[in-house]
């Protein structure tokens, strides 16, 4: 019974931070938009929410690493960050701004250990720094649709054929990008066959949900890496943003001051 409170009360600390960070993500965008059309990138920040506070909060320790590789997602990782204490609120007013954060993460911003822009990269990269560090567990945040990328495959099959067993990969898996449905535009499916065959241990859950993000997270196994697809909504929490392809890169700042 104990264990059962415990339990509900880290999964309602949790949920907590995630409309914490939805609310910065959405504040952070709007002003990035006030003044005149500077882009960032709604859709899939919102979408990968509680897989990254499930990671800050509950499962990364110590020497373990942060790879974002759908690096259009760095609202979201900047505002995980600020509800860490890891960087200063008035930060991420800076947003998109000359000498501010970025777009997309560079060395420059704090918390960042790789900067990512171009798709298909940091899986790679990440291969690296878990064979330079096998006491540490890195974990490398993909887009569906940058699994469209040929480098991401090529990654896989290294990172099976080595048994990197402290590297893991997830997938936020929402189903739409830049232009369309993912399924459209290039199938990615079956995506957990296509991981298993490269030897990965692959597991699958509700991304939004904490208690079976954590229980994906806590299923690595010492002889190969892992490899978790989050089921997500884009744009996740905002009615109006929900599955709409409109929201991936371009935004109305008063929309969304709305939203917040």
């Amino acid at each position: 019974m104990q264990n059962e409170i415990v339990e509900s009360q880290k999964i309602e600390m949790l949920e907590s931070a995630s409309k914490s960070v939805r609310k910065r993500i959405l504040k952070m965008l709007a002003h990035a938009n006030k003044d005149e059309i500077r882009g960032g990138h709604a859709g899939g920040s919102l979408s990968c929410v509680e897989i990254m506070v499930a990671l800050y909060f509950e499962r990364m320790k110590g020497g373990d690493r942060f790879l974002l590789s759908k690096g259009h997602a760095a609202p979201c990782l900047y505002s995980v960050l600020a509800e860490k204490g890891l960087i200063k609120e008035d930060q991420l007013t800076s947003l998109r701004r000359l000498g501010g954060l970025g777009g997309h993460p560079n060395f420059y911003d704090p918390g960042v250990d790789f900067p990512s822009g171009s798709l298909g990269q940091l899986l790679s990269v990440g291969i690296g720094m878990a064979l330079a560090n096998r006491d540490s567990t890195i974990y490398v945040l993909l887009g569906d649709g940058e699994l469209q990328e040929g480098q991401i495959w090529e990654a896989a099959m290294c990172a099976g054929h080595y048994k990197i067993h402290n590297l893991v990969a997830i997938v936020d898996r929402n189903g739409l990008q830049e232009t369309g449905l993912v399924r459209d535009i290039m199938d990615i499916e079956p995506l957990g066959d296509k991981f298993r065959s490269f030897g990965w241990n692959v597991r699958e859950a509700d991304g939004h949900d904490f208690r079976q993000m954590l229980g994906a997270l806590n299923t690595t196994q010492a002889d190969c890496p892992t490899a978790i697809i989050a089921n997500t909504v884009k744009g996740k929490g905002v009615g109006f943003m929900e599955n709409v392809v409109g929201w991936h890169g371009i935004h109305d700042a008063k929309k969304l001051e709305c939203a917040i």
